[in-house]
């Protein structure tokens, strides 16, 4: 299947999710273990790699991380005004 991003990044938020956890004073560690929690199943190696780029997030991800670091889903797609 032929990718439709266009570009070396695989994900848009990688960068916005580091920032909130960061914020909350969490490791990356912390944050899988947290989202195993919501039976979200995503190891420190995967955090990491969505952190940097290189990894594409999925949507029940997405959703669970804005749970865990209690910030908005507009805040990681960057629209906060």
């Amino acid at each position: 299947m032929k990718r439709i991003i266009d570009n070396e990044k695989s994900n848009i938020i990688g960068w916005r999710i580091k920032k909130a956890r960061l914020a909350a004073g969490m490791s990356q560690q912390e944050l899988s273990n947290k989202l195993e929690l919501m039976a979200v199943y995503t190891c420190r190696g995967s955090i990491s790699r969505i952190e940097i780029g290189d990894r594409a997030v999925t949507d029940i991800e997405i959703d669970a991380i804005s749970k865990v670091l209690n910030v908005s889903l507009d805040e990681l797609f960057g629209r906060q005004k």
